[in-house]
């Protein structure tokens, strides 16, 4: 076997999605850049879904972003929340919740910016952004 293919079969000395997890603890919002394409890689993983290439750069978001579309979850014994999609500037979407509002006045076309809710496990969250 190749040098060349024991470093594909290598396994990976850290996990992206861990990596990610880490981020949010601290407040911070990590993507992956592709160092061949360019593009945008959310969620994390280990391969470039347009290219191919395992070269993906860590890359911290600035957590701005416009609500692309959303719906009301609404619950029999708890408050409704939204479930929306957000295109964020950096060139990626999630999917995630807008805190900070009723669901039912998250509006598509909305600019949301990013906060990170600390808890068991931390999570991505957004709220209206201020004019």
């Amino acid at each position: 076997m190749s040098d060349d293919a024991r470093a594909l079969d290598a396994p990976a000395t850290e996990s992206p999605h861990l990596r990610y997890r880490s981020g949010l603890a601290e407040g911070v919002l990590l993507y992956q850049r592709c160092h061949e394409c360019g593009d945008a890689v959310f969620p994390p993983r280990l391969v470039c879904p347009h290219c191919g290439t395992t070269e993906l750069d860590p890359a911290q978001s600035s957590g701005s972003g416009t609500v692309y579309s959303t719906t009301t979850v609404s619950q029999r014994d708890a408050e409704s929340y939204a479930v929306s999609l957000i295109d964020l500037d950096d060139g990626f979407r999630m999917m995630s919740t807008v805190v900070g509002i009723p669901a039912e006045e998250v509006r598509i076309g909305q600019r949301v910016v990013f906060v990170a809710e600390q808890g068991e496990a931390p999570r991505a969250t957004f709220r209206p952004a201020e004019d």
